[in-house]
């Protein structure tokens, strides 16, 4: 592959096949001023309004959570990204990402309000009518009216365009009349207003807004959940269900547009609320640390807990630090399409990085999932006490595993996007691929730089070529059936998704190194360490790929191959980890 291009214009899915200049890489050191009070605004609101409230939220306290979105819409943060002619605030991507990530750790209330201010609002500002924007986005810019999104069906979940509900036209041509149900729809106890997907006359999947007070529409009982206990989840039966043939949203036949599309916006806000939530996790289990004692000790002094502090904060850094990269290019990308005059700049922006906003979703929740389980495990059997939030952290964790798509569907959505693309000249992914066929049989370069980090870089430019080498041969070898191997595009997958979060953790610890951070030194044992055990992960991956699908001269080669590119010079992570977890004791909390 050669020396890596650097630029700041890197194409959806083209981190894979390019290096990003850490000068040209958006991080959380990058906040401005007033992203700043935004932050201690949405920390004030947690505090004060929601923390004190879970047990009642949890108990689904009459008109609580309704309430608090009330509140939250008076402060600006359910329109803060919506345009100011509805009555928002017009914040860029960024901003309504922080705002998102903030509110994260309120538990029920984070779920409600991004279903609300995602996928229960934006595909009215997306998709809608001049008119229908006038009459619905000013109030749920406001929190006046609260939205919901009903896509799922019980015999439709994964395969959404699977949908059985009906719409047809009336015989005097104008109303929809809605035949079916959804299910697990949030909010539904109380939202306003619903986007529902049904089929026109059975075949033509389309999108439709439904008023709360519609003739026809009937709700089932809340559900009992495993957790998120407070957010409001119920079915909805649309029985001769007759809305105005105006509501029609988007066109006839085209609602997988506006269904998939919003997802890909949903799936980055989903992987923000999780960070937000990872950190409130590890800030209660550090203080826990701190003041439990055994041994007359406080348990935070032994390795064996000094070691999950530090991993908790490690996966929490490699989220945030993809994230925002994320955001940052989603946000230059709409900037260009609005220049050009194209008319959904975000949808449009979000479309191009959908490949990383799968990868977010995936690692978003899979870093909450493992940080909320450590922190039970930090505090043992009190963990397994309702008297402690950690467990409430636990069991409201576990469903963003499920919600925007499983991860197992965004897993293989990442190669079905990459091989798309790459079949429609948008990446060219199989040239580099063909490269690194040639370099196997070369001698490998043994040359040194001594330059801050670049052992590293050099590291994650290997763990690229060992993606490109497993997938280019793959593609070669099965070709159409490729698609039906799932579990070879899994373990591609996972070498990307551990390869996205090493390099955006790496570029994140450069930069605070060259702007001289106090947390520069902390940062780059955090990079370090996730590097050094991805190398392992990336290994094992890619051998069980190439054992799925090589055999003989072939197999043996690419097996010496992966093991090459996946090499990480040793590293004492112990005493990394051990650095990493004084830094959260000293702070209690998450220092960055």
């Amino acid at each position: 592959m050669g020396t890596q291009t650097l630029s700041s214009a890197i194409p959806g899915g083209g981190f894979l096949l390019q290096a990003s200049a850490p000068e040209d890489t958006f991080t959380p050191e990058n906040f401005n001023d007033e992203q700043r009070m935004i932050i201690d605004m949405c920390n004030e609101f947690l505090n004060k309004d929601v923390i004190p409230h879970l047990i009642e939220l949890d108990a689904k306290k009459e008109g609580l959570m309704q309430s608090l979105l009330d509140e939250a819409g008076k402060l600006g943060l359910l329109g803060a990204a919506f345009p100011e002619q509805y009555g928002g605030l017009g914040k860029d991507f960024v901003t309504a990402t922080i705002i998102n990530e903030c509110l994260g750790g309120g538990h029920s209330f984070a779920v409600a309000m991004a279903a609300h201010n995602g996928i229960g609002s934006l595909p009215i500002l997306y998709f809608g009518t001049q008119e229908q924007k006038d009459k619905f986005i000013p109030k749920l810019a406001a929190g006046e009216m609260k939205g919901a999104y009903a896509l799922t069906e019980p015999g439709s979940g994964s395969d959404a365009l699977a949908a059985k509900t009906t719409a047809k036209l009336s015989e005097d041509g104008k109303s929809w009349v809605l035949n079916g149900q959804k299910i697990w729809i949030t909010n539904a106890g109380f939202a306003d207003v619903f986007t529902v997907f049904a089929k026109v006359d059975g075949k033509d999947f389309s999108a439709f807004i439904v008023e709360r007070n519609t003739p026809g529409l009937s709700f089932g009982e809340e559900e009992h959940k495993m957790g998120i206990k407070g957010s409001s989840t119920r079915q909805l039966f649309f029985e001769n269900c007759a809305i105005p043939k105006e509501n029609l949203l988007g066109e006839i036949g085209r609602g997988h547009v506006i269904a998939f599309n919003i997802l890909n916006i949903g799936r980055l806000k989903l992987a923000a609320a999780a960070t937000g939530g990872a950190k409130l996790a590890l800030k209660t289990t550090i203080n826990y640390a701190k003041t439990r004692e055994q041994f007359k000790v406080p348990i935070a002094s032994f390795g064996a807990v000094q070691h999950k502090l530090a991993e908790m904060a490690i996966k929490i850094f490699a989220s945030e630090s993809a994230l925002y990269r994320t955001a940052d290019w989603i946000e230059k990308k709409e900037q260009e399409l609005k220049s050009t005059g194209h008319d959904n700049a975000v949808l449009g922006a979000a479309e191009e990085y959908a490949i990383e906003c799968a990868m977010l979703k995936v690692l978003g929740s899979e870093n909450l999932d493992f940080v909320v389980d450590e922190g039970v495990q930090v505090h043992g059997g009190n963990g397994f006490s309702d008297e402690y939030n950690i467990s409430r952290a636990y069991r409201d964790s576990r469903i963003n595993r499920i919600f925007e798509g499983t991860n197992e569907i965004n897993r293989l959505l990442v190669i079905d996007m990459y091989l798309k693309r790459a079949m429609k000249g948008r990446l060219n992914i199989m040239a580099p691929a063909m490269a690194i066929q040639k370099e196997l049989m070369s001698i490998p370069d043994f040359d040194t730089d001594d330059a801050p980090f670049a052992a590293e870089l050099k590291v994650i430019a290997n763990f690229k070529k060992a993606i490109l080498m497993c997938a280019g041969a793959a593609a070669q070898k099965l070709m159409m059936q490729l698609e039906y191997e799932q579990e070879i595009l899994m373990n591609l997958a996972d070498m990307l998704i551990d390869t996205f979060q090493a390099e955006s953790i790496l570029i994140r610890a450069m930069k605070m190194q060259a702007a001289g951070n106090e947390n520069a030194a902390i940062a780059a044992d955090i990079a370090r360490t996730f590097i050094f055990d991805a190398g392992d992960r990336i290994n094992i991956a890619g051998k069980n790929a190439i054992n799925a699908f090589a055999d003989g001269d072939e197999q043996r080669m690419m097996l010496m191959g992966v093991k090459r590119f996946s090499k990480v010079a040793a590293y004492n992570t112990k005493e990394a980890r051990r650095r990493i977890a004084a830094k959260l004791v000293e702070k209690g909390h998450y220092p960055f």
